[in-house]
């Protein structure tokens, strides 16, 4: 399930020459700033920490280890650019929403494993690292290439629909505000573990290509608290419920389709 930065010559993932708008530059004091340039996954354009209206990632683009982000608006990831806040540790606090579009990576958050519960490591040297990310809107990614979310609090909906790559895909020990929804996705390796989810979870559609030695062609969906409604239907080859018994979800209304059993209520 660990990682994924060097499989990438997959396909829209980028890039050229590095361009710095002139609103990047200087002291980055809440004007709109722009990534550009860059090449995924060894030569990543740095984007530095500051105050922003907004972001926009056009190119390749990763956070400094340890910077401190404050974007007031959006963050929107342009078709095949790439987000990279999961190999090294940042605080990154988002005022609206984050939006990945066809083709893109998407990658918010890194911590180490803790007891009871795998996590999501940062790259060497900062695998000790945790991120602190804060969406206070929703994270929508329509047809991206790979979408990886640990750690991170997103205070609306999570939605993701359609896309996938010879990736492994996690969305892990996330705080969901209102309700997870994915569907129609295609992926390596697929997995929603360890999340709290304030309203529906809703999967459906999701396929995993890659037959890992503990995964055995599997989904997996493990020890979530869902405050409402589980729904998983269309979900394979197979779809697995926790790596030891008793790993089962918590959901407080129904939970319905594949995802029927095992659950407490």
């Amino acid at each position: 399930m660990r990682r994924f930065m060097a499989v990438i010559g997959t396909a829209g993932l980028l890039a050229a020459g590095v361009i710095v708008s002139p609103a990047m530059a200087g002291a980055h004091s809440g004007r709109a700033y722009t990534c550009t340039g860059g090449e995924f996954p060894l030569n990543m354009k740095r984007i530095p920490p500051g105050n922003y209206a907004s972001l926009t990632v056009a190119g390749a683009c990763d956070v400094e280890p340890g910077g401190v982000y404050s974007i007031a608006g959006n963050i929107n990831v342009l078709p095949g650019a790439v987000f990279d806040a999961q190999s090294a540790p940042s605080t990154i606090t988002v005022g609206r929403n984050v939006t990945a579009a066809p083709s893109s990576f998407l990658g918010l958050g890194c911590q180490p494993d803790v007891p009871g519960k795998s996590g999501h490591p940062c790259l060497d040297p900062y695998a000790d690292g945790h991120s602190t990310i804060t969406v206070n809107g929703n994270v929508t990614a329509i047809g991206a290439n790979t979408v990886l979310l640990n750690g991170t609090t997103v205070k609306g909906n999570v939605t993701v629909i359609g896309g996938g790559a010879d990736i492994p895909w996690s969305i892990k020990n996330n705080t969901i505000g209102r309700n997870l929804t994915v569907g129609h996705v295609t992926a390596n390796w697929f997995g929603v573990l360890f999340n709290s989810i304030a309203g529906n979870a809703t999967l459906w559609d999701i396929t995993v290509t890659e037959d890992h030695p503990d995964a055995s062609l599997s989904a997996y969906v493990v020890r979530n608290t869902i405050g409402r409604n589980l729904s998983c239907w269309g979900i394979g080859p197979n779809l697995s419920f926790g790596f030891y018994p008793g790993q089962v979800n918590v959901v407080g209304h129904k939970a319905t389709g594949q995802c029927a059993y095992p659950v407490s209520t």
